[in-house]
């Protein structure tokens, strides 16, 4: 989602610029063009690094999908084919509460995630909080 997201803002930080470049919002030298170069500034490695890293994960997810697909609608009795859409939402939904599940540190020291601080519920251990900034 991150890759999305940082190769659809660098373009558009590009293509904002170029517009502005060619007459919109006062052209070149104005105060759009300025802020039209800073944004092109960090556009630019946006699109350099989360671009190229789109296209391999396009092409797994193509594969894997045409793959399943193929399995799914060729003349296997429809029972292995329940079988293998019933083990797939159950990987998907597996995968899903695995990324959901907290960090090992914070459920060591019982963190509380608002304030950073650990608190000592957990058997009396020492009380461990982070400096404030």
């Amino acid at each position: 989602m991150l890759a999305v997201l940082l190769a659809n803002s660098g373009g558009a930080w590009d293509n904002a610029k170029k517009k502005i470049e060619a007459g919109l919002l006062g052209g070149k030298g104005s105060d759009a063009h300025m802020a039209g170069i800073i944004g092109d500034t960090v556009g630019d490695p946006f699109k350099d690094t989360a671009g190229p890293a789109l296209n391999p994960l396009i092409k797994v997810m193509n594969l894997v999908g045409v793959l399943v697909a193929g399995l799914i609608v060729t003349k296997i009795p429809i029972v292995v084919r329940v079988a293998v859409i019933v083990l797939m939402l159950v990987l998907l939904t597996g995968a899903i509460l695995f990324s959901k599940r907290s960090t090992l540190l914070d459920i060591a020291l019982d963190e509380d995630p608002v304030s950073g601080n650990a608190s000592t519920t957990r058997g009396g251990k020492i009380r461990v909080s982070r400096p404030e900034v």
